[in-house]
């Protein structure tokens, strides 16, 4: 039997770096691909090391904004049936939207980073995806569901309508499509420096669980949709967030 594939975006870090391990730790052979070479190639060297699995995770740098950079996932990939393909790259882009050219160029670098890159990793993995029983699965934002993110919450608002799309046409195939939303995270670099103790404070306030989020809870949400247990789950929205935002 093949060995299963699992391929994560924005793997080197946060959120995506704790689903490589998960999925490692079920088995799968992964592949993390992300923009910096050092900060990927750390992840997959202590991700294996923890897992006591050497070279179960092996990185990749491409910028997934651009076409031409997919063949560098392809060639990893080597042909192989691809089991599971988490997109998790993106991010909050701030900028100046004082003019309309500024406008133009803030809401496209959120776009890009949040949907192109997702759009374009899938379609190119997409003749690979096993069948049946393939995964796909995108990383969304509580933002999302309640705005507040501009530019950001708009972004991850497309990615849920196109996995409905997305859903419909891969069904027949038993593949699946799914969306995780998660809420407050913390330990992760989305925020940079821009994190106050009052912003947490009043993040944390506002779950029904009196916590952050960690990396870890999102990985195990992620974890049960790439899981057999979920074959008969596709075209969902799974909010992991403290219930901050209940049930819509």
């Amino acid at each position: 039997m093949d060995s299963r594939v699992a391929v994560v975006s924005g793997g080197g870090t946060g959120i995506g770096a704790a689903v490589a391990e998960a999925l490692v730790r079920d088995g799968y052979d992964v592949l993390i691909v992300g923009r910096r070479t050092d900060v990927l190639s750390a992840a997959a060297e202590r991700i294996s090391a923890d897992c006591g699995r050497a070279d179960a995770v092996n990185a990749v740098t491409a910028d997934l904004t651009d076409p031409e950079q997919l063949d560098r996932v392809l060639a990893a990939v080597g042909g192989r049936p691809v089991d599971v393909v988490v997109n998790n790259a993106g991010g909050y882009l701030g900028g100046d939207t004082g003019t309309l050219a500024g406008a133009a160029a803030h809401w496209r670098a959120n776009l890009d980073a949040n949907v192109l890159t997702a759009v374009l990793l899938t379609e190119a993995l997409r003749p690979a995806l096993r069948r049946p029983g393939g995964r796909v699965i995108l990383v969304s934002s509580i933002a999302a569901q309640r705005g507040g993110g501009g530019a950001y919450s708009a972004a991850k608002a497309a990615l849920h309508g196109w996995a409905y799309d997305l859903a419909a046409q891969l069904g027949p195939d038993q593949i699946t499509v799914n969306v995780v939303s998660p809420g407050y995270v913390a330990e992760t670099e989305f925020f940079g420096d821009r994190m106050t103790a009052e912003g947490h404070a009043k993040r944390v306030a506002a779950t029904l669980v009196g916590r952050a989020g960690l990396p870890d809870d999102i990985a195990e949400a992620v974890r049960y949709l790439a899981s057999p247990a979920a074959g008969y789950v596709t075209g969902q929205v799974l909010g992991v967030n403290g219930g901050s935002v209940l049930g819509r």
